[in-house]
């Protein structure tokens, strides 16, 4: 337990204000959210893909994005242009909140899939004021702490049903673990990470992953990652270069050299048949 508390502590972070601007060139990637998010799309659009499901989103949306989650993205340019804003709310934050205000969890939250915001003049309102602060180096903390507090107020005022995932201050409870590592494995994060959003410390994971699957957790990655990159190569006619990322994989040639390991050829061998 003192392990999984370890996580926990270093989930927690001081409240941020980020912009996000992209010319051109497309970005994708993944994360680990350690906060709750809120963001705004000024120009642009982004897919995300969240446990398996594909959320779509463009200008002019506002998000929330619940925490301990891993997530998929790819933000892509209109007109050459990507810009967002995400407030990152800290669970610091919500836990002084909490007792200055008594707003507390009142009925079970469903965290998960990304919630698409209402519009309105409050959310509209409170975008505009971030913008004097988006461009400077270093931001006033006491100002991004009295911002983030003032967006906590704001989204319980303009989405009830978010209180009790915000005031929610549990952790993630013992999961099911064959599910869970079904949905991400494509994931590429550290065993920490899957050991603490599966609610255990990672000894307690690698003890159940190897009771589960009679293996460790990372030849089991590597696999399932590699049957993955099989079925597309043969069956999709993809590129390796298209999907070594979205498997999990941190290069091209770590890719290359797994797959000609595991299967005796080189992943781009069926681009060559006539």
């Amino acid at each position: 337990m003192e392990e999984h508390h370890k996580q926990l502590k270093e989930a927690l972070t001081a409240p941020q204000i980020l912009f996000n601007a992209y010319t051109n060139a497309q970005m994708e990637g993944e994360a680990f959210v350690t906060d709750h998010i809120f963001s705004y799309i000024i120009a642009g659009k982004q897919d995300i893909w969240v446990a398996g499901n594909k959320y779509a989103f463009g200008e002019g949306d506002y998000r929330f994005f619940t925490r301990n989650q891993l997530a998929r993205y790819v933000k892509t340019p209109v007109s050459g242009i990507f810009q967002s804003i995400a407030v990152h709310i800290d669970q610091f934050t919500l836990q002084d909140m909490s007792e200055q205000y008594g707003l507390h969890k009142t009925h079970p939250s469903n965290p998960g899939a990304p919630v698409l915001l209402q519009p309105g003049n409050l959310l509209q309102g409170y975008v505009d004021s971030l913008r004097p602060y988006l461009h400077l180096q270093q931001p006033d903390p006491q100002i991004i702490a009295l911002k983030t507090r003032e967006l906590v107020l704001l989204l319980i005022k303009n989405e009830p049903r978010l209180k009790d995932i915000l005031f929610d201050f549990s952790e993630p409870g013992k999961l099911d673990l064959q599910a869970f590592m079904n949905n991400h494995f494509r994931y590429n994060v550290p065993l920490e990470r899957f050991a603490y959003l599966t609610g255990r410390s990672l000894s307690g994971f690698k003890r159940d992953f190897e009771k589960l699957y009679h293996t460790s957790p990372g030849k089991w990655l590597l696999e399932k990652r590699l049957q993955a990159a099989k079925f597309l190569l043969e069956e999709k006619n993809e590129k390796p270069s298209n999907i070594y990322l979205d498997l999990g994989f941190e290069d091209l040639s770590h890719f290359s050299h797994a797959y000609k390991k595991a299967y005796g050829h080189a992943p781009n061998r069926h681009l060559n048949k006539s």
